[in-house]
């Protein structure tokens, strides 16, 4: 018996983890929606959902009770047990990438030494969900849809990963953990040191994630929802559980890789030590905010829910505040560590939510264009003008020519930078129409 125990201590751990995850992540979508929706409603003038629960906060617990009880639909003609099965690859490809994330310098599943390519490599498999329900649906909607979202893909994830190779070339390393820990020794994030990779992965991750103005694949006004026209109830809620723990998987990448993971900004940086304050300061103000809208709820159900959420808040302040005493020194960096960590990645899907709402949608050809001739070919110079940089820096025994580093990166980011300029040059020569003639 104490041998089986000791066998599964080391799990033990990893196994919570993933029990958070598979668990708390779901709802954290629904939330996720539920903001989109408010900030849209924000841009236009408008409330957005206010019925369920005050200011609409119980809004994703009814959505999804009605997709729960929601007719299923199957086509008559359908494969369907590849009907079945395509939505959960894609939710089980997108929640598997997150194993090897480090959502903060405790809270990981595995710490492996591949563990950006192992993220990449489950996380691209989501794409065998999407092409098999527009196959298996029977319907040259689906099927179109699925097509063009694989079309999309394979353009987008190469400048993704070309652009990520940037930040492997500065951190020596394929470990997620290991990337932040070298960010925190050079004291600058590597979003500073390789500007143009962070935006190329950034614009990539959009289009990569389906999401406006490269929402393509399910373009309800072109396409009819794309590939997952005949499908409804849960399983049409799985594909959006999908996309939306996707765009979480992009935004922790991008924190991970760029944004320097779960550190705070300019963590070596003794003069801003106070941004140490501003977790639980936050949280306090979270919670007067619910306290002072308690009162103005119109029904007692509404008024005690947004105290529960007050209450909440007040609790995270604590915690938040009481790690910051001496005595519970050894609990500062995992607990702040994670809420920079989930406050990076929010402020990345806020970026996904504010274009959506600002860009028009692009056409295919726009989009191929812009994936396959600007967007690649910058990548590829991105990643060798680096690579030259690393080269300049160092000494003259190792074949260098023992430059500085922030020297040698500007050289390389203004080269990329002039490259990107003549290619957007010639792309819009080739766009503009031809005036005159014979």
């Amino acid at each position: 018996m104490n041998a089986l125990i000791e066998f599964f201590r080391p799990h033990l751990l990893p196994l919570l983890y993933a029990l958070v995850i598979v668990a708390v992540l779901p709802l954290i979508v629904g939330y996720i929606v539920l903001v989109e929706r408010k900030v849209m409603a924000d841009m236009q003038a408008r409330l957005g959902p206010m019925r369920v629960g005050p200011h609409g906060l119980l809004q994703p617990i009814a959505d999804a009770v009605k997709l729960l009880i929601k007719e299923d639909i199957i086509p008559e003609n359908a494969d369907k047990m590849l009907f079945w099965a395509a939505p959960l690859i894609s939710v089980t490809a997108a929640l598997l990438a997150l194993a090897a994330m480090p959502i903060g310098p405790k809270f990981q599943i595995a710490d492996l030494n591949i563990g950006l390519l192992f993220i990449l490599g489950i996380s691209s498999m989501g794409i065998f969900g999407i092409v098999l329900g527009g196959w298996a649906s029977n319907s040259h909607y689906s099927l179109l849809g699925a097509l063009r979202s694989a079309a999309q893909l394979v353009s987008y994830e190469t400048a993704a990963g070309m652009a990520l190779i940037s930040g492997l070339l500065l951190a020596g390393t394929l470990s997620m953990h290991r990337i932040v820990e070298i960010q925190a020794g050079a004291g600058v994030w590597f979003m500073f040191l390789a500007p143009v990779g962070f935006f190329i992965y950034l614009v990539a991750s959009i289009a990569e994630t389906n999401r406006a103005p490269f929402d393509l694949p399910e373009a309800e006004s072109e396409l009819v929802a794309g590939y997952m026209t005949e499908y409804s109830g849960f399983r049409w809620s799985l594909y959006f559980l999908a996309e939306y723990v996707n765009m979480i998987v992009v935004g922790s990448i991008a924190t991970t890789i760029f944004l320097g993971g779960w550190l705070r900004p300019f963590p070596n940086v003794n003069a801003l030590n106070f941004l140490d304050a501003f977790p639980p300061l936050l949280m306090l103000v979270l919670a007067g905010y619910c306290f002072y809208r308690t009162p103005k709820q119109p029904v007692k159900v509404q008024k005690g829910f947004l105290a529960a959420v007050g209450l909440l808040c007040l609790a995270l302040a604590g915690v938040l505040g009481v790690v910051l005493a001496p005595a519970a020194a050894a609990f500062k960096t995992p607990v702040h560590g994670t809420f920079w960590f989930l406050l990076k990645v929010f402020l990345y899907l806020y970026v996904f939510m504010w274009l959506r709402f600002t860009l028009p949608r692009y056409r295919f050809d726009q989009l191929m264009k812009l994936g396959w001739h600007f967007m690649l070919p910058v990548a590829i110079v991105n990643v060798m003008a680096i690579a030259v940089a690393l080269v300049l820096h160092r000494p003259r025994e190792a074949g260098g020519l023992d430059w500085g580093l922030g020297a040698s990166l500007l050289v390389s980011n203004a080269g990329t930078l002039i490259v990107a300029a003549y290619l957007a040059a010639v792309g819009q020569r080739r766009a503009s129409p031809v005036v005159g003639g014979a």
